[in-house]
């Protein structure tokens, strides 16, 4: 018996015992470092191939729309080619990122839940990617082919290219995390704070805070990008009541 726990891995060991204060806080430290070298890592990729994402992948939208750019400030590309590297890095780290946040509160998980930490790594990474995607190919283009082509022809529509990467930048993020939203009611249904029950009581009102949410996120208050990303929001919504229903049955 004794041989059979000494053979047990040291990290079992780890997540059995409890942890005092202290403890915590040097996890947290560590992943929190890990977290970084992973962003870090990420946007040193990301600046080796700046010229590609830049001129191939985040211009793209402009002159698919038409739109036409403009630099107003001195040392502005190369500001911009420093914002792109680390948003680039966050993506890139985004599975090691949710990795590291998992494996903080895995001792406060079941011995049995913890086997789904990598799934659930998978899983988040899959939902925020899609949103990102989403966001570039559906959203941004019609949002900008709006914003260029709104307006009298007597003025020539110029943007900022800090405001245009601000955009592009800001609307792929909050897209997805937007796309989380499946991930984060399993999480909230497993902590008992979300009930299906609860979803579907007050799902009028999450459909009218969806509609003001897309409208805040779209740029331009473009009609046509609201109603696009609207329609998705609604069906993660139902996407999300049905997982928080699974996962609640799961725990009875």
């Amino acid at each position: 018996m004794g041989k059979a726990l000494a053979t047990e891995p040291a990290e079992e060991e780890y997540f059995e015992k409890e942890m005092t204060f202290l403890e915590h806080l040097e996890e947290l430290r560590w992943r929190i470092i890990y977290a970084i070298i992973g962003l870090v890592a990420g946007a040193i990729i990301c600046w080796i191939f700046i010229d590609f994402l830049v001129d191939v992948i985040l211009l793209k939208p402009a002159r698919d729309s038409g739109a036409k750019l403009q630099n107003l400030r001195p040392f502005g590309q190369l500001f911009l080619y420093v914002q792109v590297a680390i948003m680039g890095g966050i993506v890139l780290s985004l599975p090691n990122i949710f990795w590291q946040f998992w494996k903080f509160i895995a001792p406060a998980l079941r011995k049995n839940e913890r086997k789904y930490i990598a799934w659930i790594v998978i899983f988040s990474s899959f939902c925020f990617l899609t949103g990102i995607v989403f966001a570039y190919f559906v959203m941004l283009p019609l949002s900008l082919k709006f914003a260029a082509q709104f307006g009298s022809e007597a003025i020539v529509n110029q943007f900022a290219i800090d405001e245009y990467m601000s955009i592009i930048i800001s609307v792929m993020l909050a897209s997805g995390f937007i796309f989380e939203l499946p991930m984060i009611s399993f999480f909230l249904t497993k902590l008992g704070i979300l009930t299906p029950s609860f979803m579907k009581k007050y799902r009028r009102h999450a459909i009218v805070i969806i509609l003001v949410l897309a409208a805040f996120l779209t740029p331009g208050a473009d009609p046509v990008s609201q109603i696009v990303l609207a329609v998705p929001l609604v069906v993660l919504y139902e996407i999300s009541i049905l997982i928080s229903k699974l996962s609640q049955r799961k725990i009875e």
